[in-house]
C-alpha cells in the first residue's frame, strides 16, 4: 500500500521522536500495526538521535542535515558541552556552529534546511520529490505542533484560560508571561512570531514586571482592612478608612488593587419575609412618603421583621432604624415571628424616649403591626402610625437597606453548619452593636452613628 519513500519517512520520524503515536499523528498514516512490522523489519528499536546523524551520509560534507547542526547546538548551548570539543568530534568549525545558531535563532529549524536544490517556499507548499526534504519539512512541522501546544499549556496552567482560549486575543502582558514560562526552551524570536508580539512590547513588558510595585505597603493594609472588618467593605469604605488614617491615594486605584487581589465582597440574592395575612383592622396613611430624611434623632423610625434561615433553625430580627443617621435604637431577636418579637422591641425603643421626643414609626402592612397590642403601645407613647402601600418595599426601602447590609456583610459571607440558634443569636448581636459602634457610612463622614452622634454632642 505505501511506496519505499514513504516508508523510510515514516522510519525516520520514528527514529527522531521515538512515539509510535506521534509517528501517526504527524504523517497521518500508517497504521499502528503496519508501523509495528516495519520497525521489526527492520530490525532497529529506537535508534538514538545522535546515532541517526552520525550514519546520515548522504549529504556533502560541506553541507551537513538539519539533524547534524540541530544536535550542535543542543549539545553546545543547551547541554553546555565545549564548543570546541563538539566541534572537534562532529568535524565542522567553531564558525560554523555559531552561524548554525544564529540562523536557528532567526529563522527556526527550517533556516537550517539549507539544501541548495530545494527552494524554501516547496517545504511550506509540500511539493518537494525529495524524500530527505519532505523528512526536514515533518521535523520542522513537528517542532512548530510542539511549540503550539506548549504554549496552550502555558495558557492554562499559568494564565488559567480556558483549555479554547485562542492566543491572539491575549493581552501583551500575558503573551510576555508566557514567553518568560517557555523562552528556557525555545529561542526568543521564534515564540515572539508565534505569539504575534512586537519585540519592543515584550521588553516593555518585562520592565513593567521588574518595577517594583509602588502600591505594596498599600496594598498590605488594604487587604488588613478588608479582613479585620471580616470582608464587608467594599473599596468605598476601604478607601475612607485609608483617608482616616492620613493615606491620600485615588478611589480607583483602591478598587484596582481590592479587585487584582479578589478582595471582594461576597453577595448573595434573598428571599424577603413576609408578614403580610390580609386587612385585618383600618390602614393608616403613609405619612413618610419615602422621605427619609430626619433633622434630629428620635423624629422618624422605620421598622421591619427580616428572617435568617440557617441549618439548626430560623431566626428572625425585629430593630428600628433612626433615619437621622441610621442609628438601631432598639432591636429584638427571636425564634418566632410572634407579636412578642415586635412589641418588645417596641417597648425597649419607646424606653429610650424623652418625655418631649414622639417619632412617626413607619412599617409595612404585616399583621404584627396591624394587631392591638401594637397599637395600643403606639397609643399609649403617643408615636404617630404610618405605613407603606401593599406590596411595595420602596416604601421602606432605607430599612430594606438596612437588612440588606445585615446580610451581605455578616450572613451571607460564612458557613452557619453546626452553629446552634444561640450562638447565632450572640453573633448577630455582636455585629449589631458593631454596626451601631464601628461600621463607618460615607454619608455621615466616614464616621459611625455613635461617632456622628457624639461629634454633634448627642451622646456621651
Amino acid at each position: 500500500m505505501y511506496s519505499q519513500d514513504k516508508i523510510n519517512i515514516a522510519l525516520q520520524v520514528y527514529h527522531q521522536c521515538g512515539s509510535v503515536t506521534n509517528t501517526i499523528r504527524v504523517l497521518g498514516y500508517p497504521t499502528r500495526r503496519a508501523l509495528y512490522t516495519w520497525i521489526e523489519n527492520e530490525g532497529v528499536q529506537k535508534t538514538p538521535r545522535k546515532a541517526l546523524d552520525n550514519t546520515n551520509t548522504a549529504t556533502h560534507p560541506r553541507n551537513p542535515p538539519a539533524e547534524v547542526k540541530m544536535d550542535a547546538i543542543h549539545r553546545c548551548f543547551e547541554l553546555g558541552e565545549s564548543i570546541k570539543y563538539v566541534s572537534e568530534e562532529i568535524g565542522y568549525s567553531r564558525a560554523s556552529i555559531y552561524a548554525w545558531r544564529k540562523k536557528y535563532l532567526q529563522g527556526g529549524t527550517v533556516a537550517l534546511m539549507n539544501d541548495k536544490n530545494i527552494k524554501p517556499g516547496t517545504l511550506v507548499e509540500g511539493t518537494q520529490d525529495s524524500p530527505d526534504a519532505e523528512m526536514r519539512h515533518l521535523l520542522a512541522r513537528m517542532d512548530d505542533m510542539q511549540m503550539e501546544i506548549d504554549i496552550l499549556k502555558e495558557t492554562i496552567n499559568v494564565l488559567k484560560k480556558d483549555p479554547g482560549i485562542n492566543t491572539e486575543t491575549l493581552k501583551n502582558r500575558e503573551k510576555a508571561a508566557i514567553v518568560d514560562a517557555l523562552k528556557g526552551k525555545y529561542p526568543l524570536p521564534l515564540l515572539l512570531k508565534q505569539l504575534k508580539l512586537p519585540k519592543s512590547s515584550y521588553y516593555y513588558q518585562e520592565t513593567v514586571f521588574k518595577k517594583q510595585d509602588k502600591y505594596s505597603s498599600i496594598r498590605k493594609r488594604i487587604s488588613a482592612l478588608f479582613h479585620e472588618n471580616n470582608g464587608r467593605y467594599g473599596y468605598r469604605r476601604i478607601h475612607a478608612l485609608l483617608s482616616r488614617e492620613g493615606t491620600v491615594i485615588s478611589e480607583k486605584v483602591v478598587r484596582r488593587i481590592m479587585a487584582g487581589d479578589g478582595l471582594a465582597v461576597r453577595v448573595k440574592s434573598r428571599r424577603k419575609y413576609s408578614s403580610y395575612q390580609g386587612e385585618i383592622s383600618p390602614s393608616v396613611p403613609n405619612v413618610v412618603n419615602r422621605d427619609f430624611h430626619a433633622e434630629k434623632p428620635n423624629e422618624k423610625w422605620l421598622t421591619d421583621i427580616t428572617e435568617f434561615a440557617i441549618p439548626a433553625g430560623k431566626v428572625y430580627l425585629s430593630p428600628i432604624v433612626d433615619c437621622f443617621d441610621g442609628m438601631l435604637p432598639y432591636w429584638t431577636v427571636s425564634t418566632t415571628p410572634d407579636a412578642a418579637l415586635v412589641n418588645d422591641m417596641l417597648d425597649g425603643a419607646i424606653s429610650q424616649l424623652g418625655a418631649a421626643e414622639h417619632p412617626v414609626v413607619h412599617s409595612d402592612r404585616g399583621c404584627h403591626y396591624r394587631w392591638p397590642g401594637w397599637i395600643s403601645r403606639m397609643e399609649k407613647a403617643g408615636l404617630e402610625r404610618s405605613m407603606s402601600k401593599k406590596g411595595c418595599s420602596p416604601d421602606n426601602s432605607a430599612c430594606e437597606g438596612l437588612f440588606g447590609r445585615v446580610k451581605n456583610e455578616m450572613f451571607y459571607n460564612r458557613d452557619w453548619t453546626g452553629v446552634s440558634i444561640q450562638e447565632f443569636i450572640d453573633i448577630l448581636n455582636e455585629y449589631l452593636a458593631w454596626y451601631n459602634e464601628k461600621r463607618i457610612k460615607i454619608s455621615l463622614g466616614n464616621m459611625s452613628p455613635l461617632e456622628y452622634r457624639m461629634s454633634l454632642g448627642l451622646a456621651a
